[in-house]
């Protein structure tokens, strides 16, 4: 715990410092206008199970159509480069001559790089992504964007001061059962939202784990400072390397791996940037493996205008790993009723009754029954191969590349996510409430 709180008094210093470093590559050397017939050559940074799932088969659905290949990958273990040359030999979206860069400033210095796709380590993903817009490339970046809000304050300052196109990974914003859903709220006809209440259960003990590659990696075939970027120096733990969502400040768990795509939906429904307060609670209850991060997971928000205390509403978010029973779940609730984006059914039910309402003067507020726009239901299973929110988001991002238009998940949409999920993660480290103070864009301990 003591490590916990240091890390976060101690990250805006090394972030600073290891910022100086994206000043090596100069936007105006490698940046063009992409024309409707160039070729768009795209870098990979990382070469993870989560970009061989389901980031490579959504961007080769596409590439022929929109033109669009993989020039090359940088990734700091020598196997992951190999495994990726192996991956894309006889793939028609990759370049024949297939580059194998060490590390990003290999791949950033090369000239014929106009975009990248970051799947890294989670607290990896925001100062890359800086480093990658500071060099001219348009981005797409896995979620959680951040995992500090030093990191992400970098990031977010980086993109907004260039002209690249940056499409952060949060996929329910490419998906029409959610713009479906996102456009009956914005109507007025659902009313103001009450509550929302989510979940994401699992039974997965190895879930983030990696065994039989912690056995196999070896410190010499890979880069540990370069690994670590920003992160206290440890010595070498191939755990950290390959099980980084176990492990924090690698990551913060459950929060930015699953929480980042559902809150993101709050904010995109509400209009809100960020929550007003946060308390959360949880505990390593079932899978005592040397874990950090916890397998068990509550937080309770409070949002709302800053302005005006008297409106808002509360989410209540939980997940854990060890029972499975109610899976993803993300219900929207009003006093006329719910929206159900497990079902995609928008219905009455919960909303006011004839006889509550008659009990106290007033008229029923009830919602019709209606089916939202058809939409995938969200897997919990980790290879979720090319599923097609992920697909419709990479072709989003394409189709941006190509008419400089802002996508669907923009950087600012990351930093949003990003600081409710540091609020609710300082909140179960410190045990205190977590308050954003909007003024200062900063987060306070109550």
């Amino acid at each position: 715990m003591n490590e916990r709180r240091e890390f976060i008094k101690k990250t805006a210093l090394a972030t600073a410092g290891l910022a100086v470093g994206t000043k090596a590559f100069s936007a105006s050397s490698y940046n063009r206008i992409i024309g409707s017939n160039d070729r768009v050559r795209v870098g990979i940074v990382g070469f993870s199970d989560r970009f061989r799932s389901s980031l490579a088969p959504s961007f080769g659905g596409h590439a022929k159509k929109m033109n669009f290949e993989f020039m090359g990958v940088s990734d700091l273990w020598n196997r992951r480069r190999d495994e990726a040359e192996d991956y894309f030999k006889n793939k028609d979206f990759a370049a024949k001559d297939f580059v194998k860069a060490r590390n990003n400033e290999e791949l950033f210095a090369r000239k014929d790089v106009d975009a990248v796709i970051i799947s890294t380590a989670d607290f990896q993903h925001a100062l890359i992504c800086a480093q990658a817009v500071k060099s001219g490339r348009d981005v797409y970046v896995e979620k959680p964007f951040a995992e500090s809000l030093d990191d992400a304050k970098v990031a977010i300052k980086a993109v907004e001061a260039s002209k690249q196109i940056v499409q952060v990974g949060s996929q329910r914003r490419s998906a029409p059962n959610y713009h479906a859903a996102y456009d009956f709220i914005k109507s007025g006809k659902f009313g103001d939202i009450t509550t929302v209440e989510m979940t994401w259960n699992v039974n997965q003990p190895g879930r983030w784990r990696r065994k039989k590659l912690v056995d196999e990696i070896r410190q010499e075939d890979t880069d540990w400072d370069r690994f670590l970027m920003n992160r206290p120096k440890v010595a070498w733990n191939p755990r950290y390397y390959l099980e980084f969502r176990l492990f924090y400040p690698y990551s913060s768990g459950i929060p930015g791996q699953w929480m980042a795509h559902q809150i993101d939906t709050v904010h995109w429904f509400s209009g809100l940037d960020a929550p007003r307060s946060v308390v959360a609670n949880g505990g390593i209850y079932t899978w005592k493996d040397g874990r950090t991060n916890v397998d068990t997971f509550s937080a309770a928000f409070d949002y709302g205008p800053f302005d005006d205390q008297s409106k808002g509403f509360q989410v209540i978010y939980s997940s854990r790993f060890n029972n499975s029973a109610g899976g993803v779940k993300e219900y929207y609730f009003s006093n006329g009723g719910m929206i159900n984006l497990d079902t995609n059914e928008i219905s009455s039910e919960g909303g006011l009754s004839e006889k509550q309402a008659a009990s106290m003067g007033m008229k029923a507020n009830l919602l019709p029954s209606m089916s939202l726009k058809s939409g995938a239901k969200v897997s919990t299973d980790a290879n979720t191969g090319s599923d097609p929110m992920t697909s419709l988001h990479m072709l989003n991002w394409m189709e941006c590349i190509r008419s400089r238009k802002e996508t669907n998940a923009p950087a600012r949409v990351g930093f949003n996510h990003s600081v409710a999920n540091i609020m609710a993660t300082t909140a179960l480290h410190t045990g205190k409430r977590v308050v954003w103070d909007n003024a200062k864009k900063e987060i306070v301990t109550a």
